[in-house]
């Protein structure tokens, strides 16, 4: 970190989706966050990029790289405006087809490289062509054919194949995107050894990746195995034993382990370190134990597993368990509506039986109809009688006439009784004088033309007057006849 209080002037600005990036001197001394889109200087011309890193982490990554802070370096112009934005999406939706012409052309003059990526720059004034060749490839002839096709000013860059691949991208065997599309800058050599020391078996297959060479990844765990192995001892290759020659096969790191198999059987036997050096040192002195005294290993797993704190939610879950609880649950609603079935049943048969004689007993009908209104008795007696003719049942008239019906209509009146109705009427209506003097002249005017009682339903006191008038006209016609 610098003591000065004043910010690195140098920003990283990234092109083309991070497969490229380059240092660039703030000069406007303006603050710049990450993400933004700025104009830099270019050849010929300018170039449109995104900031990726600014103040004092720049300093480490261009010593990671190697670049000086020389006065050599490119400068920033300015924030990128919407010409600059629409000139460069113009110029980048022109890289697919340069990308397929470039190949026909290299592929007619008949050189052995294989182009990778076209950039254009944001003006459209220069276009770097990258490509990946074994051997050496005279390009001179394909620059000027390149340079008369597109118009452009043309460079070559060669790359290797592990920057080809992170050019291209892509989904590793882990699962995630790739390294050296990502985060990967130095491309350090890899080795089948790293391999051995990890007890890794030799597949090409395996341990390549899509760039067709050794998987980058091999090297991140290296060191560790490096010094776990430092324990185990070097010259135990071969060791001497009564039954013959015992050759080691492999180490395990994480049992201290070292297992040995003889030349005339495939059974390995794996013994310990300080078992190993023991008989090693006896070789020395020239003796020959007779036994290697293997270790046991027995892979057992935990009945209980401990509990982390956690589920695990990538593990599968069985349909068939599913299925059946839903069988289970289907089954007991079943069940259930058997056993509600027969209880229906049980409980039905007596109260079909007792049906019949409810029709004969006329006490307990008599008493409901009673309460019932009148005109629903001659049905009851209609229904007892269904032996006898029809033309000998009564006419309803005859049955009940409709003087017998009007002391129902009192008793009803005398079942529900309007007092209480009345006393929460006048005790909302004690407030208005007019309301309460006009009550008991309606209950007076009732009883003068003995009219029947109100019926339960609250009308206002207008509408009793209406209903009372009319008994009072026969009253007067009679004293004008005589």
């Amino acid at each position: 970190m610098s003591d000065s209080l004043a910010p690195f002037d140098i920003i990283e600005v990234s092109f083309n989706n991070g497969s490229r990036k380059d240092f660039f001197r703030n000069s406007t001394k303006q603050v710049f966050e990450k993400g933004e889109m700025v104009a830099v200087e270019g050849i010929s011309g300018f170039d449109v990029g995104m900031v990726n890193l600014t103040g004092e982490l720049v300093k480490l990554q261009m010593k990671k790289r190697r670049v000086e802070d020389t006065p050599e370096v490119k400068k920033l112009l300015r924030r990128a405006s919407t010409e600059d934005m629409n000139r460069m999406a113009d110029n980048k939706n022109r890289e697919k087809e340069a990308l397929i012409k470039a190949r026909a052309i290299a592929r007619s003059l008949g050189l052995e490289m294989k182009l990778a990526e076209v950039e254009i720059q944001a003006d459209g004034r220069k276009a770097t062509f990258f490509y990946t060749a074994d051997d050496r490839v005279d390009f001179r002839e394909l620059i000027k054919v390149y340079a008369s096709e597109f118009r452009v000013k043309v460079e070559m860059r060669q790359i290797g194949a592990r920057q080809e691949a992170g050019k291209v991208g892509g989904i590793g065997s882990c699962g995630r995107e790739l390294c050296c599309a990502t985060w990967l800058t130095d491309f350090k050599s890899v080795n089948t050894t790293a391999a051995r020391y990890q007890n890794l078996s030799i597949n090409q297959a395996k341990l390549s990746g899509q760039c067709g060479r050794l998987k980058c990844c091999l090297n991140y765990e290296l060191d560790t195995y490096l010094d776990a192995l430092k324990d185990f001892p070097d010259d135990c290759d071969v060791i001497e034993t009564a039954s013959g020659n015992a050759t080691l096969q492999k180490r395990d790191i994480f049992k201290n382990l070292m297992w040995y198999s003889y030349d005339n059987s495939n059974k390995q036997y794996p013994l310990t370190i300080s078992r190993v050096k023991e008989i090693r040192q006896l070789n020395r002195q020239g003796i020959k134990p007779e036994e290697l005294k293997a270790v046991e290993v027995v892979s057992t797993k935990p009945n209980k597993e401990a509990d982390l704190g956690f589920a695990d939610v990538v593990g599968q879950i069985s349909l068939r368990s599913l299925e059946k609880a839903s069988q289970k649950r289907k089954q007991k609603s079943r069940d259930k509506q058997k056993e509600q079935q027969k209880e229906k049943q049980k409980g039905g048969a007596p109260q079909q039986g007792q049906g019949r004689p409810q029709r004969d007993q006329r006490p307990r009908n008599e008493a409901r109809g009673e309460q019932k209104p009148g005109e629903q008795k001659p049905k009851g007696e209609g229904r007892q009688r269904g032996n006898e003719p029809r033309g000998e049942q009564k006419p309803r008239g005859e049955q009940k006439p409709r003087q017998e019906q009007k002391p129902r209509s009192e008793q009803r009146g005398e079942q529900k009784p309007r007092e209480p109705r009345e006393q929460k009427g006048e005790a909302h209506q004690r407030s208005n004088e007019q309301r309460s003097e006009q009550k008991p002249r309606q209950e007076q005017k009732t009883r003068e033309g003995g009219g029947k009682p109100q019926q339960s339903g609250g009308h206002s006191g207008q509408h009793h007057k209406n209903r009372n008038r009319p008994p009072r006209k026969p009253d007067n016609k009679p004293d004008n006849k005589q």
